[in-house]
C-alpha cells in the first residue's frame, strides 16, 4: 500500500495562497486569530501559525498541516495577551517546511518583529543574492524573510519608516501584517493585487483577508484597506498612511473567479454575485441545448446557478463531493481508473443517465482533471457531455502569490478551444471571454482595475527573465515534492 498526497489527484486546479488575520486590543486575541484562520483554511493547507503579543514579549506557535492540526487548547495557552497575527499558507515561492511556515518572528535592534503575507514578490530572490553576497544569513527560502532583512538593516528612525523604506524598493504584490509590542501594522501594496479588510469587534480592530473571517467571531467589517495603504494600530489609535507612489491598480480577478469564499465580499464586491453573473454571461456567450446543469463542486457552484437560471435549464447537483478526504489517502495496490478523481468526486447515474449535461467549472489548467470527469460522466450514461468555464482560458503563468504552473504546463497556452474540447473529450466547450468577466465583476471593460495577466500575458508589473526563471524552477520543485 502507498501512502500518497490527495493533491496529486487534483493537479488540474490553481491552488490557493495564503490567508492572513490579525487583532489587536482583545483580551482572547489568539483565540480569535485561530477562528480567523479557520475561515481562511481554504486559502493555504500547508501550514498554519499564529504570533501572539502580550505588550512586553511576542510568542509563536506553528506547525504544518490544517489549523486544528496545528492548535489544541495546549498550544493557545502558550499564546497569551491582547494582540496576533496569523497565516495560513500554501507556497507559492519557497520550500514546504516548518521552516518556511509563517508568521516569522525575529530579534533586531528595534526589538521583537512578527510578519506575515499574502502574495509574492518576483525580485525577491534577485535581492537575496545581493543580501547573501554582504553576508546576511538566511534561515528559510521564504521571499517573506528578504522583507524582514531589509527592515532589520534599515537606519530609519520607525519601524513604520523602516518598513515603507524596505517595500519601496520591491516590486510585487503583498498584503502584510507587522506585528511587535506596541503596534500592529497592516498594508496593501500599491496595486492592490491581494486582498485586506478592515474590521472591528466591540474596541478591537482585526484585518483578514476576507470578510468571512469577520463573519465567524461576529466582528463588523468596516472597509478594505486601499492599494498602498499603511495602517497602523496602537493603543487605542488608527492611523492611515498612504507613502507609496500612486499606481494602476491591478487586483487579481482570480479571487472572484476562485480563491476566494462566495460568502466574502473582496475588493468591496460580493463574491457570490461575481461568480452568479460569471455564469449568466457564460450562457448568453456560449447557449447550448441540454437537459441539466451540472457544477464541478465546489468552486463552479455559483456560476453553475447563474448558467442555468439564464438558460432555463434545469440546475442539478449530478457530482457528489466527498468532504472527508483528509491531505493524504491511501492508493489500492492494484490501480483504479481515474482513483485521484473518483476519491474526491462521484457522478449521480439516475441523474446523468440518457441525459445532456453542461458541466459548469472555474478553470482548465491542465486539462487533465476535466478529461477524467467528463470519462466519468460519459461512464453514468450521459448522452452528451458540454463543458463551460466561468473564466477565459488561462494562458500565462502568475508572478503574484498564486500557484500557477508553468507556462508550458498550461493546456491553452498552446492549444487552442477546439482542441482543448477534443483532449477533454466533451462534446463542446465554451470559455467565458475577458469582456464577459470583466462585466461580470462590475468592472469598464476599457479600463479595468483588475490584473488578468494570467488571460492576457500582459503583465502590471515588469518581471525579470530571472525572476521567471526562478519561480518556474520553484514551482517545479513543489510540483515534484508533492
Amino acid at each position: 500500500m502507498t501512502k500518497i498526497k490527495q493533491d496529486n489527484a487534483m493537479l488540474d486546479k490553481f491552488h490557493e495562497e495564503c490567508g492572513i488575520f490579525g487583532v489587536w486590543n482583545h483580551p482572547d486575541a489568539s483565540h480569535l486569530t485561530y477562528l480567523g484562520l479557520y475561515a481562511l483554511q481554504h486559502r493555504g493547507q500547508e501550514s498554519a501559525g499564529i504570533v501572539a503579543s502580550d505588550g512586553a514579549i511576542l510568542r509563536t506557535q506553528k506547525g504544518m498541516g490544517y489549523v486544528n492540526d496545528v492548535f489544541k487548547e495546549t498550544e493557545m495557552k502558550h499564546l497569551p495577551g491582547q494582540a496576533s497575527i496569523g497565516h495560513v499558507r500554501y507556497s507559492t515561492a519557497g520550500e514546504v517546511s516548518i521552516r518556511e511556515a509563517q508568521p516569522l518572528l525575529i530579534n533586531h535592534h528595534r526589538g521583537q518583529l512578527a510578519v506575515c503575507h499574502n502574495g509574492n514578490l518576483p525580485f525577491a530572490n534577485e535581492l537575496r543574492e545581493t543580501l547573501e553576497n554582504e553576508g546576511a544569513i538566511f534561515s528559510s527560502t521564504s521571499d517573506t524573510e528578504v522583507v524582514l532583512h531589509g527592515i532589520a538593516r534599515s537606519k530609519a528612525s520607525s519601524l513604520y519608516q523602516a518598513i515603507v523604506d524596505t517595500l519601496s524598493t520591491i516590486e510585487g504584490a503583498y498584503s502584510i501584517l507587522f506585528l511587535s509590542t506596541d503596534s500592529l501594522i497592516a498594508l496593501r501594496d500599491p496595486r492592490g493585487f491581494r486582498p485586506l479588510s478592515l474590521g472591528k469587534i466591540d474596541s478591537a480592530y482585526v484585518v483578514a483577508s476576507e470578510t468571512c473571517a469577520f463573519d465567524l467571531i461576529g466582528a463588523e467589517h468596516i472597509r478594505d484597506l486601499a492599494p498602498g495603504e499603511v495602517v497602523i494600530i496602537s493603543q487605542d489609535k488608527l492611523e492611515s498612511y498612504f507613502p507609496f507612489p500612486k499606481q494602476n491598480p491591478a487586483m487579481c480577478i482570480f479571487e472572484h473567479v476562485y480563491f476566494s469564499r462566495p460568502d466574502s465580499i473582496v475588493f468591496g464586491r460580493s463574491v457570490n454575485k461575481s461568480r452568479h453573473k460569471m455564469g449568466r454571461q457564460l450562457a448568453l456567450e456560449h447557449p447550448v441545448e441540454a437537459d441539466i446543469v451540472v457544477p464541478i463542486p465546489d468552486s463552479g457552484t455559483a456560476a453553475a446557478i447563474g448558467f442555468a437560471a439564464q438558460a432555463s435549464i434545469s440546475f442539478r447537483f449530478g457530482l457528489v463531493r466527498n468532504h472527508y478526504v483528509g491531505r493524504t489517502f491511501i492508493q489500492p495496490q492494484q490501480s483504479i481508473r481515474n482513483f485521484g478523481v473518483k476519491i474526491k468526486l462521484n457522478p449521480v447515474r439516475d441523474l446523468i443517465e440518457g441525459r445532456r449535461v453542461v458541466l459548469i467549472d472555474d478553470s482548465i489548467v491542465r486539462g487533465t482533471t476535466s478529461q477524467k470527469i467528463v470519462t466519468m460522466m460519459r461512464q453514468a450514461g450521459a448522452k452528451e457531455v458540454h463543458m463551460r468555464i466561468s473564466c477565459p482560458p488561462t494562458i500565462a503563468p502568475c508572478y503574484y502569490g498564486v500557484d500557477t504552473p508553468s507556462r508550458e504546463e498550461l493546456i491553452a497556452a498552446h492549444q487552442s478551444v477546439e482542441e482543448i474540447c477534443e483532449f477533454i473529450g466533451a462534446d463542446s466547450l465554451g470559455y467565458l471571454s475577458i469582456e464577459g468577466l470583466l462585466v461580470a465583476c462590475g468592472e469598464e471593460v476599457e479600463k479595468p482595475a483588475f490584473c488578468t495577466a494570467c488571460y492576457t500575458n500582459k503583465y502590471p508589473t515588469e518581471i525579470s527573465s530571472k525572476a521567471k526563471q526562478l519561480c518556474s524552477v520553484s514551482k517545479n520543485a513543489l510540483a515534484v515534492s508533492k
